[in-house]
């Protein structure tokens, strides 16, 4: 009898599972921006929580005084997007939610 050699393409999911860790570093520095920033936030009777990271864009609930501020655009825009988009190139921009379902 002879020696017979077979070999199997084994695929690997290691794309998705560099995809997931991907989007989890990426997640995590948002998360440690906005950390930084909500010591601001609270010494003025506000804070911010992160929802979610799509498509790019960070969407973020304020709270507390910052919900119904009349600068909240500008504090959103040129503070809070500034900062997260300047140490995670992958943002491309920060939302404020307001509906619970999004």
């Amino acid at each position: 009898m002879g020696t017979y050699s077979t070999s199997v393409a084994i695929k690997s999911n290691s794309s998705y599972n560099n995809a997931g860790d991907i989007m989890k570093e990426t997640e995590q520095k948002i998360i440690d921006v906005i950390e930084k920033i909500r010591p601001f936030l609270i010494s003025d009777g506000g804070d911010i929580e992160y929802v979610k990271f799509e498509n790019g864009i960070v969407y973020v609930k304020m709270m507390g005084h910052c919900s119904n501020c009349p600068m909240l655009d500008v504090t959103l825009k040129e503070s809070i997007e500034m900062a997260i988009t300047s140490e995670v190139p992958e943002v491309i921009e920060v939302q404020n939610i307001i509906d619970e379902s999004i």
